[in-house]
């Protein structure tokens, strides 16, 4: 007999008739949190050097808390995220999830002091944390099962479009602003730059970067309010006939059946709740696990670090400071176009399938990079007393490589090669598995959970890279091309496929027991 897990292996999926524009319309609007989650992550990267003037932070430590302050924040708004979703619906997040983007945006444009920045850095963070959530979770539990991976793929389309919007808008900002620096040096160590001049209105340049926020949240708060509540919460929620309002919204047939469906997978004598994933393996269940690992497996494989150090590489080729713009806009525009290649292939090829491809393709073009970083010759202290201005000129560059053109179009090749492997199937198939892979009374507190350890391993990446760098930029790189070695066999022996499985099936699938009863 056949198992469970063919399911999501069985050649074509059956497709079921659906309202393919309403339901298109509910996912792209639940995927706005994904943008601001985009938006608000990298808009400091424009506003970074201008803030730490405002207030004279000059501690290389405590610059770099500053900013990934925000990634603690995420990890809190993940744990509540799950908690919230199954007490006040996914639609009600959502809405509260908006109004704390909008709140942040204008905090951070209007801090006056580093700790109040720093308060408003954490707000932001939780609502990225909260959308991280609640996004994919709401859309994979409204999506037809032939149509939810790509359906899915949005929230994280939505990210890297916002990453890509925010350094179009602190471009088009800085090229509004006065060229010539305007603020008194008051500190050698922490000089001002051209985004702490006036733009308009008495307010500098940075201030704007963080107001533009206010835009798009004020469009995902209005939009959300005409989302349908998730059927799945509202049937655990008793409220049956609502949810069957929202699939016959959806679903052309078998409107009753699903309801149906739905009922039979949340029966219990409670409401899902946080203790629903406890189990054996550690004090949770191995289908949790399963999720958390895959979550700290896509940060371990070193993209936010990776772009983080993107400069080095396209300065070996002769990129100057000027072009800097231009290469992280390269750089997300290979991140946007391959998300493409996802949505195109997910749910055609499943998602195991990418994640393997992803993982191999990673693990060639990190060792490749690893090797260039490896076999050059470092920068010294030597070498930067010679005047050395070809190879390296400044303490910062201490220990990092001395590329050759040729080994830097190499390293160039790679890294967005690199960057093209993750987009296509890390990047968005994990946050598609972590709102689709568990069963329905698990799913807010297990994606909970596996949210906050996503977070918790970019703060752990984030924060350990510059320390790494400064003793191998190769030894960071070799650590990622490991990651990327484990993520493969960790796929191909644990995750299973969930291509056109019901979400009502997952139990079954997963093998899991929930509630104690038996799958």
């Amino acid at each position: 007999m056949q198992g469970p897990v063919a399911a999501g292996d069985a050649g074509p999926v059956e497709k079921e008739p659906v309202h393919t524009g309403k339901i298109i319309g509910i996912a792209v609007i639940a995927a706005l949190g994904g943008f601001l989650f985009g938006y608000d992550s990298s808009v400091i990267n424009g506003a970074n050097k201008a803030v730490f003037y405002e207030f004279q932070i000059s501690n290389a430590g405590m610059q770099g808390f500053v900013v990934a302050i925000a990634l603690l924040g995420s990890a809190i708004g993940a744990f509540f995220g799950g908690r919230f979703c199954d007490r006040f619906g996914r639609k009600k997040v959502m809405v509260v999830a908006a109004i704390l983007f909008l709140i942040a945006g204008v905090g951070q444009a209007f801090p006056f002091a580093t700790w109040d920045f720093m308060f408003w850095r954490i707000v932001g963070g939780f609502a990225i944390g909260l959308a991280a959530v609640v996004s994919p979770m709401y859309i994979s539990e409204v999506a037809p099962a032939h149509l939810r991976g790509r359906l899915s793929s949005l929230f994280q389309l939505a990210i890297v479009v916002g990453i890509f919007a925010t350094q179009l808008v602190n471009q088009v900002i800085i090229s509004l602003t006065p060229n010539e620096v305007e603020k008194p040096l008051l500190n050698p160590t922490v000089p001002p730059v051209e985004a702490n001049n006036e733009l308009a209105l008495g307010l500098a340049a940075w201030q704007w970067m963080f107001l533009c926020m206010v835009v798009p949240a004020v469009i995902y708060w209005v939009l959300s309010l005409t989302l349908p509540e998730s059927p799945r919460y509202l049937v655990a929620e008793g409220r049956s006939e609502d949810a069957k309002k929202v699939l016959a919204s959806i679903y052309v047939e078998n409107v009753d059946d699903k309801v149906v469906a739905i009922e039979e997978s949340l029966k219990g004598d409670h409401k899902p709740s946080m203790a629903d994933i406890k189990g054996p393996r550690l004090g949770l269940l191995p289908i949790v696990w399963v999720g958390i690992i895959l979550a700290v497996l896509q940060q371990f494989v070193g993209i936010n670090a990776v772009f983080y150090y993107s400069n080095l590489i396209w300065g070996a080729v002769g990129f100057d400071e000027s072009k800097a713009f231009l290469t992280s806009t390269i750089i997300s525009a290979v991140n946007v176009i391959f998300t493409f290649v996802a949505i195109a292939l997910i749910d055609r090829v499943g998602r195991k399938l990418l994640l393997l491809v992803g993982s191999a393709g990673m693990f060639v073009t990190l060792g490749v990079l690893t090797y260039v970083f490896v076999s050059a010759p470092q920068c010294t202290q030597a070498i930067i007393d010679a005047g050395n201005e070809a190879g390296c000129n400044a303490v910062s560059e201490l220990n990092t490589p001395i590329l050759s053109s040729s080994g830097g179009w190499i390293a160039v090749i790679m890294l967005n090669t690199y960057v093209a492997f993750f987009a296509a199937t890390w990047g968005p198939i994990v946050w598609v598995l972590l709102g689709e892979m568990f069963p329905n009374k698990i799913r807010a507190a297990a994606m909970s959970i596996g949210v906050m350890a996503n977070w918790i391993a970019n703060f752990i990446v984030s924060e350990s890279f510059p320390g790494l760098v400064k003793v191998s930029l190769g030894l960071a790189y070799g650590l990622f091309t490991v990651g990327a070695l484990v993520s493969f066999f960790y796929v191909l022996k644990f995750v299973k496929e969930t291509k056109g499985v019901e979400l009502e099936n997952m139990e079954e699938l997963e093998g899991v027991q929930v509630g104690g009863n038996p799958a």
